[in-house]
């Protein structure tokens, strides 16, 4: 009897239904997502991936234009540690990028906060912001080229109407003239970015806040401090990392106005890989000079990722 009971009820249970691996892949809406992405993350392995690995690879090899060539491991970095002209792209690299950034940040900051309050024709202005950041870089180079003309400059031509000056300047044929011309056309080009990504940050600060402290007898700088700053750090950690990113690896700009000139004085690592890689046909060289722009993009990399970070701080998530 017992047996036959047992039987009975081993008929009547359920059976478990096994579900593959493979199944479960398909329809848990945690890897939906991922679905979604596969397509984005096939673009940027085939676009990104592929060359910066090929990039690192070239850089351990000889390999010239029109000839492949054999590993030889750390030569090409040991060459350019005795390269004075690579070490002079590395230090313009820095101050361009620095200086650049740092007047970028505040004359973008600024402008957001002029932008924020109630001004007439505010649409228009914003819009009006945006030219410097819309027009195709080498426009922008082949405007400020000609604006820096060693006889023609509108600059130089100004300076000496308002007797200022009694002889052209050359812009672009002294060294520290040059720096400085090409890291303002790059000021003029990136503050919009900068200024509208962070004008759109301030809209999203509540105005009760601003009331609030105004209540409390805070004074304008008092409620930048504490509210206004705050509230934007995430923003501008992001940025910021965007606009040094940008700085950094610029190269239209400066091929365009210089190409690297007058003796080296503006020539990036971006230029200069170029230089030795494309017009010198030293592929191994010049990849190795790109590569080593990597440590660099890496640490602007990691400012965003913190920045990131104090943001879940602020909206009270755990950053485990």
């Amino acid at each position: 009897m017992v047996d036959v009971t047992d039987k009975t009820m081993a008929r009547r249970a359920p059976r478990k239904i096994e579900v593959s691996a493979w199944s479960q892949l398909k329809s848990n809406r945690t890897w939906l997502g991922y679905w979604f992405m596969l397509p984005a993350l096939a673009i940027l392995a085939l676009f990104l991936a592929y060359p910066l690995g090929l990039g690192v690879w070239l850089s351990f090899t000889d390999t010239k234009i029109g000839r492949g060539g054999g590993w030889i491991g750390l030569e090409n970095y040991e060459w350019l540690q005795g390269d004075s002209t690579f070490w002079l792209s590395v230090l313009n690299t820095l101050l361009y990028t620095i200086v650049a950034s740092v007047i970028k940040f505040a004359a973008g900051l600024y402008l957001a906060l002029l932008l924020d309050k109630h001004i007439p024709f505010k649409a228009l202005v914003r819009a009006a912001v945006l030219i410097p950041f819309i027009v195709p870089t080498v426009l922008s180079a082949i405007a400020f080229w000609w604006i820096y003309d060693s006889q023609f400059s509108i600059l130089s031509w100004s300076l000496k109407k308002m007797g200022l000056i009694t002889a052209n300047i050359d812009f672009l044929g002294d060294p520290w003239n040059a720096r400085w011309s090409t890291i303002f056309a790059n000021i003029w080009r990136g503050v919009p970015f900068v200024a509208i990504t962070l004008l759109a940050g301030l809209q999203t600060v509540s105005p009760s806040l601003y009331e609030a402290a105004t209540l409390d007898g805070a004074t304008p700088w008092q409620r930048f401090r504490h509210i206004t700053y705050p509230l934007l750090t995430p923003i501008i950690a992001v940025v910021m990392t965007f606009s040094v990113l940008f700085t950094f690896t610029d190269f239209q700009l400066i091929w365009a106005m210089t190409r690297g000139g007058p003796v080296n004085a503006t020539h990036l690592m971006a230029t200069l890989s170029y230089q030795r890689g494309i017009i010198a046909g030293q592929l191994g060289e010049g990849a190795a000079i790109a590569t080593a722009m990597i440590p660099f993009l890496l640490g602007a990399i990691m400012i965003s990722w913190f920045g990131l970070q104090r943001r879940k701080w602020q909206q009270g998530s755990d950053n485990d």
